[in-house]
């Protein structure tokens, strides 16, 4: 019977070893801070050891250990609650429906000037200004030489400057329209 038993904690704490980067990594993933993570480990995986008498069945020792790290991990938070007087809390946003609005009618304006440039054009632009390529890297994939690559990006450039301030100068003539219409 004692052989069993010392069989059996040897299954158990080489179980133990074996589980530490799981929980680890559940423990980064949770809390976002290396040394946090650490000390949630080790205060797990000595609870476990305090407690194995616990255990009932040594197959379902991960979910066990995953419960007791759960546990120090809400046991964490009632320790360091932070306390946030609400008067000094700025409960404003700064992204409002309008401006939200506003962002996405640029965004269709810079979509639809690019779509009509060239297709050289738009390649070159769309991996130099979008991909982040080097000039050295479009050559490589187009297939084109460098002085190409920088031919294109400098007219492409030209021509969606052309267009947007075509369409900002269009958008800014339009009367804004204020009133509010009665539909029946």
């Amino acid at each position: 019977m004692a052989s069993f038993l010392l069989q059996h904690s040897k299954e158990f704490r080489r179980k133990l070893e074996d589980s530490r980067p799981r929980l680890y990594r559940m423990a980064f993933a949770w809390s976002h801070n290396p040394p946090l993570a650490e000390d949630l480990v080790q205060e797990a995986l000595a609870k476990a050891l305090r407690h194995t008498a616990q255990l009932r069945d040594i197959k379902t020792m991960d979910a066990w250990l995953f419960r007791i790290l759960a546990n120090c991990w809400r046991d964490y938070f009632r320790r360091n609650r932070i306390m946030e007087d609400i008067d000094d809390l700025n409960l404003t946003h700064n992204v409002t429906p309008e401006s939200l609005h506003n962002r996405n009618e640029v965004i269709n304006e810079i979509l639809l000037a690019v779509s009509q440039l060239s297709e050289g054009q738009r390649q070159v632009t769309t991996l130099v200004d979008l991909e982040g390529f080097s000039y050295m890297e479009v050559a490589d994939i187009l297939a084109v030489p460098i002085g190409t690559v920088m031919s294109r990006l400098c007219r492409a450039r030209k021509t969606l400057k052309k267009l947007l301030v075509k369409t900002q100068t269009c958008r800014s003539e339009q009367p804004a329209s204020t009133s509010i219409r009665r539909v029946k």
